[in-house]
């Protein structure tokens, strides 16, 4: 039995992410880690159920028994873009939040955050 494949890579990868994303106070790092969380969830609909042999279904594919689904690949194309929009988001709010308060740490702006209210 093989326990390295894609879907083994992909739940070690999102529980990286969820480490990053609780053990540190870095907000890049934190944009970081949801990012990573992101790639291991794209990875695992990607090779979850995929046959070995199976060939995508472009072309002639009449004489093969074994076609890859296109359904998960396509809807992992569009989380890809919806993906590239949080990151680009979050790194502008962090980006104001860096020239407001002068820190990268979310405790630290938390505490003076609570000082202009």
């Amino acid at each position: 039995m093989i326990y390295i494949n894609g879907e083994s890579i992909s739940i070690l990868l999102f529980f990286v992410g969820v480490y990053g994303l609780i053990a540190r106070r870095n907000i890049i790092k934190s944009i970081m880690s949801i990012s990573i969380m992101q790639v291991a969830v794209i990875l695992y609909f990607v090779s979850a159920n995929t046959a070995p042999g199976s060939i995508p279904p472009i072309g002639d594919i009449a004489q093969t028994l074994q076609v890859a689904d296109p359904l998960p690949q396509a809807l992992m194309i569009t989380d890809i873009v919806i993906g590239i929009g949080v990151t680009a988001a979050s790194l502008t709010m962090f980006i104001h939040l860096y020239h407001r308060f002068r820190s990268t740490n979310w405790q630290k702006i938390m505490k003076k955050r609570n000082r202009y209210d």
